[in-house]
């Protein structure tokens, strides 16, 4: 991620982000975890999911937006947004 660095990212457990079934999603980094809502569409030609998420900062309530696109090398990229809070672009490896 653009803004926090390795160690900070798999605080409670490893980061990732999951895209699941047709709306769903979940996602962990740091102490931010949610759930998304998800719709795929494209941008700028390419796939692209667009989500909005609830969950939680530091044990806070919390909220947002993002999206993820494909990538290189089977990378994801995107970027996420925490309401009235940091944002931060992000790139995420496969399993």
């Amino acid at each position: 991620m653009d803004l926090w660095d390795t160690d900070y990212l798999d605080l409670l457990e490893p980061a990732h982000i999951t895209f699941a079934d047709e709306h769903d999603g979940r996602f962990v980094f740091g102490a931010v975890q949610g759930s998304l809502d998800v719709r795929y569409g494209s941008r700028d030609g390419s796939a692209c999911a667009e989500f909005s998420w609830e969950g939680l900062n530091d044990a806070d309530p919390a909220c947002g937006r993002g999206w993820a696109m494909p990538g290189t090398a089977g990378r994801l990229v995107g970027h996420i947004f925490i309401h009235n809070s940091d944002d931060s672009g992000f790139v995420a490896e496969p399993d």
